[in-house]
């Protein structure tokens, strides 16, 4: 399990309180921007709003499969994000970013050696390790958007 821990302080950092690679996390980031801030649309980058529902969209439906076993996701609607007219629906999409982050690090830590070297959903997606280290790697990817 020293593997799966490794993996999940890896994930946490990204997004709960590293700052060892970016020298930030989305928390420290997001935490002290607005709902307005969060939509302001600048050209046709995506905004934080819609960043941060994109990178929750798939740590939710990731803690779903872990939990239930059915990858429901799919990348079409990783952009569908609502549409966010307060204060309230912004803190609480952020929230759950922070929560769902919390909780899929803790499904890492809980997988084995073994099962991290086993297929994830299905063969041609790799293993539970390869998934875990993209979604890490995406996670900084977009991190640097939100910078």
């Amino acid at each position: 399990m020293e593997n799966s821990a490794q993996l999940a302080k890896r994930f946490r950092a990204v997004i709960l309180d590293g700052k060892l690679i970016a020298n930030t996390n989305y928390k420290e980031q997001l935490s002290t921007i607005n709902w307005r801030q969060a939509t302001r649309q600048i050209s046709t980058l995506n905004t934080l709003a819609a960043l941060t529902f994109h990178i929750n969209y798939y740590i939710e439906g990731i803690n779903d499969f872990f939990e239930n076993g059915e990858l429901k996701i799919r990348d079409k609607f990783s952009f569908d994000a609502p549409e966010i007219i307060s204060e309230e629906i912004w803190e609480a999409l952020l929230n759950r970013l922070l929560t769902n982050a919390e909780t899929f690090a803790n499904h890492i830590e809980n997988l084995s050696d073994e099962q991290l070297n086993t297929s994830f959903v299905k063969e041609d997606y790799g293993t539970y390790r390869k998934n875990i280290e993209m979604m890490i790697e995406h996670c900084y990817y977009h991190l640097g958007q939100v910078s």
